[in-house]
């Protein structure tokens, strides 16, 4: 099986300080690295992971996914994940992983909530 590339695309959220990362592509051992590059770079106070062309994700990806929202909670920041596919839900599921996050079913939701609430 060939290495699966994993993109990340940045966009300024609605309100000011809110950053949407649209990621395309697993997230696992071989793209781990690039994940945590592009989350660990934004600062922003309320982060919007968009996994809907996320097709799996392996252990050390939900490493990855786990390391990003401990380092939100330690500096007080908002991490939501939106866009969840069956798959990747399940595997959240199985190992008590999706219980961490808020969760939306789409980024426009989780916008839409995050703007009606200031937080997640």
């Amino acid at each position: 099986m060939g290495l699966q590339e994993l993109t990340v695309e940045r966009y300024e959220g609605v309100a000011e300080d809110q950053r949407i990362l649209l990621l395309s592509g697993p997230i696992t051992i071989e793209t781990a690295p690039q994940f945590d590059r592009a989350v660990g770079h934004e600062s922003a106070e309320t982060m919007i992971l968009d996994l809907s062309d996320v097709p799996f994700i392996d252990s050390v990806g939900l490493g990855v996914l786990v390391k990003a929202y401990v380092s939100h909670q330690k500096t007080g920041r908002c991490l939501v994940l939106t866009g969840l596919k069956p798959r990747v839900s399940k595997i959240m599921e199985i190992t008590k992983v999706k219980d961490f996050f808020v969760t939306f079913g789409t980024t426009w939701e989780a916008v839409e909530a995050l703007a009606n609430t200031g937080t997640a």
